[in-house]
């Protein structure tokens, strides 16, 4: 290995090993963002996503999680909802022995930057989020890495309204309904850097941050805001889910600038999900209260409903 690779190397797993892939909301949380898109969209657009969706190998599967009396429209629909998960099934053997990396780096730039379908047999974990750095203690901040939520869902809305094949099209559709949803999730948005040893580099979207949310303190922030609204992972239960959330406002829905929700992100994070009492820092697991329960998952509920809301209008407008 010459200097310039070694360099590159080195450089890649600085900058990945600072963050570890977080997955946004559950599976309940994703195909309610699905859900309360596919209300919204057109009936070409539809069409064209089912089309699309046919084409991902484990569409058998996702009809095998339905329930047997669906009705084919309705399958469509829970396709589309299962397909939001697909990003995360990656991490499945059982579903993709295929799959040999580990997926929380890349092993070279342009390996984690290529878009090029099915044929591409990585997890692409660090695609998940993009932690964007605040500190209350004045700790040196680190700017995120150019791989993030972000830039891929800027990727994937390209290729969507191209000419690009089917194929790749039906790949980057299921990524753009994962990620989606992750930018909505505060803490994908985030990460609080203190001057605690383990948060120096920054808290990794909450998932260094130890809460008591049970008797056993067994889980951390992150976590638990990824199951706000329940972790039932069927999808009639994300339906329930789905049609009890808040309608989002027009104006908001109508916000097609990534740039702009992952900035409402990271301003809801810092607003609600470390507000102190209850998150503040500590190497011991830190109590969650009643207040932060409801406010957390109220504040979820509407980021939930917003995405879908958001998604729709992506696709009815770019999708091709």
């Amino acid at each position: 290995m010459n200097k310039l690779h070694r360099l590159l190397a080195w450089s890649l797993t600085l900058i990945f090993t600072l963050s570890v892939p977080s997955y946004g909301w559950g599976k309940l949380g994703h195909m309610a963002v699905a859900f309360v898109a596919y209300q919204k969209l057109n009936q070409t657009t539809r069409d064209r996503i089912d089309t699309l969706l046919r084409i991902n190998k484990e569409y058998d599967v996702w009809v095998s999680e339905m329930p047997k009396d669906a009705s084919d429209d309705d399958k469509k629909m829970m396709a589309f909802m299962i397909a939001a998960t697909w990003p995360d099934r990656l991490r499945s053997k059982k579903l993709h022995p295929e799959i040999d990396d580990d997926g929380e780096q890349p092993r070279t730039l342009e390996e984690g930057k290529r878009n090029t379908g099915y044929d591409d047999l990585l997890m692409h974990k660090y695609w998940h989020f993009i932690d964007k750095p605040f500190s209350p203690d004045n700790t040196p901040l680190e700017d995120p890495p150019d791989l993030n939520a972000k830039t891929r869902i800027d990727l994937f809305r390209k290729v969507l309204g191209s000419s690009e094949p089917d194929p790749k099209k039906s790949y980057d559709l299921v990524w753009l309904l994962h990620l989606v949803g992750d930018v909505h999730q505060p803490l994908h948005c985030t990460s609080r850097f203190t001057k605690l040893k383990s948060q120096k580099h920054g808290d990794r979207g909450g998932n260094l941050v130890k809460i008591c949310a049970s008797a056993k303190c067994n889980t951390n922030l992150h976590s638990f805001w990824d199951d706000a609204l329940g972790n039932n992972p069927n999808v009639t239960a994300a339906i329930k889910v789905g049609n009890r959330l808040p309608k989002a406002r027009v104006e908001a829905a109508q916000n097609m600038d990534a740039d702009k929700w992952v900035v409402d992100s990271f301003t809801d994070a810092k607003k609600t999900a470390y507000m102190n009492p209850p998150i503040g820092v500590s190497t011991k697991g830190l109590p969650i209260t009643q207040k932060y329960r409801d406010a957390v998952g109220s504040m979820c509920e509407k980021r939930v409903a917003l995405a879908g809301a958001r998604l729709a209008n992506i696709l009815n407008k770019e999708l091709r």
